[in-house]
């Protein structure tokens, strides 16, 4: 598996999360774009009222974001398993074991969390 594994996780990615309705509802109030960078590849996720308003694949030359989640390919490859192994279930466990980095404005992160983790899961089963 390599960068092709998340390209087709993201690229089903709005369709999932707009096709959820509790989903959609459980981020109403969220709005934020952030950078989702796996290996080589970037993307530009932009959120508006809980839905994926945009998903744009880099290169970018300044790109605009609130917060970051940069890992390697390998480990959101691991990450969009339908069943991940240990440490790689979760966004904050990935955190933790120091194989993803959260970089910028950590707040609408947080604050959202499980809407984020359902987010980035919701394409699981998908990449399998």
């Amino acid at each position: 598996m390599t960068d092709s594994s998340t390209a087709t996780a993201i690229d089903d990615l709005r369709e999932r999360v707009n096709s959820d309705d509790w989903l959609v509802h459980r981020g109403r109030f969220v709005e934020t774009r952030f950078l989702l960078e796996s290996g080589t590849q970037t993307y530009l996720i932009a959120i508006h009222a809980g839905r994926i308003e945009s998903v744009i694949k880099g290169p970018f030359v300044m790109p605009q974001w609130v917060f970051a989640l940069r890992a390697s390919s390998q480990t959101w490859d691991e990450f969009w398993q339908a069943n991940p192994k240990p440490g790689f279930n979760d966004l904050m466990a990935m955190i933790k074991f120091r194989t993803m980095k959260l970089e910028g404005n950590q707040l609408p992160f947080i604050a959202n969390l499980l809407y984020f983790k359902d987010v980035l899961a919701s394409v699981r089963s998908s990449t399998c």
